[in-house]
């Protein structure tokens, strides 16, 4: 069970904006990439959901930016589950230029998991929480980082 999952990507062009760094979008884009992929990689995929009748949206963001990021810089993103209520589990994230290990940015997203059928907030199932081992503390995540 990867308790923090991890992502490398190189910062393209298409993500600069005016400012000449990455857009605060791109942020919001990357964090919903890498939670359904760490969701994947835990067996909760697209199909899976599809089978069990069941989604995730959000319902809030949280992103506090401390540095730029280039074009063509390497960044590592990592997240994790930091915690589990009935129907709402908050999801951290951070984002490190990879060449130095700076912390670019950290974020949390509030997931609510839902009946698809109904879009009305369900709980969340035992199998789920089995899939995922919270972290609740950063600390354990930056060393993962190096």
């Amino acid at each position: 069970m990867r308790r923090i999952y991890t992502r490398h990507l190189i910062a393209p062009s298409e993500a600069i904006d005016v400012n000449g760094h990455v857009n605060n979008l791109e942020y919001l884009r990357w964090m919903q990439e890498i939670a359904t992929a760490h969701s994947a990689a835990q067996g909760w995929d697209l199909a899976r959901y599809q089978a069990t009748r069941s989604s995730w949206v959000i319902r809030s963001h949280a992103i506090e930016y401390l540095r730029p990021a280039f074009v063509n810089n390497e960044l590592i993103i990592a997240t994790w589950i930091a915690d589990f209520a009935e129907q709402m589990s908050p999801r951290k994230y951070l984002f490190l230029r990879a060449e130095d290990r700076k912390i670019l940015a950290r974020a949390e997203t509030l997931w609510v998991y839902v009946d698809a059928s109904t879009g009305r907030p369900a709980r969340i199932p035992d199998e789920f929480r089995d899939a995922f081992e919270v972290v609740a503390d950063e600390t354990d995540a930056l060393q993962v980082l190096g």
